[in-house]
Order: C-alpha cells, then sequence, then structure tokens
C-alpha cells in the first residue's frame, strides 16, 4: 500500500489572520480557499514549496481547544497536538518565528533522537509548532 501525508488541518479562530501570519512565517502560498455555506465553514489550504500543505479552517461559534503551553502538557490530553516542520538551521527560524509573532514554547535544544535538535514554538492562536533541525530537508 503507497500512502502518503497531504496535509495537516488547524482549526483557527480567525482565518484571514493565520493565514497571512503562516504564509509569511513558512513561505506558503494558497492553493485554494473554499467555504460551506450550511455549517457556515471556511478554509484555506495553503502549500509549501517543498509540496507539504496546511489547511486552515474557521466556523463562526467555534471554542478554544486545547492550548498548552508546552509539548510536555500537550501530551497529558489525547488527539492530536502538533504538527512538525524540518530544518537545516533551527536557530535562525526559531528567531525568525519569534520575530513574526511565534510564542516561544520551548527554546532551541537536543531532541531525543540521538544527532537532531529541536524547538517548539506556537502560531498567534496558540497551538503547537515544532522545530526539528535535520541536516537535509
Amino acid at each position: 500500500m503507497t500512502v502518503r501525508l497531504d496535509h495537516v488541518g488547524v482549526n483557527v479562530r480567525d482565518l484571514p489572520a493565520q493565514t497571512i501570519w503562516y504564509q509569511g512565517a513558512f513561505g506558503l502560498r494558497t492553493v485554494f480557499e473554499f467555504a460551506l455555506e450550511g455549517p457556515g465553514l471556511s478554509a484555506v489550504v495553503l502549500e509549501h514549496p517543498h509540496g507539504w500543505r496546511i489547511e486552515l479552517l474557521a466556523r463562526p461559534g467555534s471554542a478554544p481547544g486545547l492550548r498548552a503551553p508546552d509539548p510536555l502538557t500537550a501530551a497529558l490530553t489525547e488527539g492530536y497536538g502538533h504538527f512538525a516542520v524540518t530544518t537545516p538551521e533551527l536557530d535562525p527560524v526559531y528567531a525568525a518565528l519569534v520575530a513574526r509573532g511565534a510564542g516561544e514554547a520551548m527554546k532551541p535544544g537536543p531532541s531525543p533522537e540521538p544527532g537532531i535538535r529541536m524547538a517548539w514554538v506556537t502560531d498567534p492562536e496558540g497551538n503547537l509548532i515544532e522545530l526539528i533541525e535535520k541536516n537535509a530537508e
């Protein structure tokens, strides 16, 4: 069986603001947008030049879910807790995201995976993002 991850869905409160933030923070471009009028759901799919995608979804009346301040706290709640991206240069990427308004959840340091470094940030709405330093993207 051949399968490949297509995208990660992130439910957000402010779709226009989060779209702008993700585009600027990760160099994503809009692939398409859609709306489902019945439930009032709006969404935008963003894509990175390397092919990974994020779908941002917003619906009126939504309520904040888990907003863990760090990955260890997030692991106390079952379900999806974060998504991760890789970079060959962890420190400048971490600094650039923080400069763009990302929250500092865990500063760059060693990963449990031997020879790998990691850091954690949150997007402006508090969603956790893991940054993993690898030599090849």
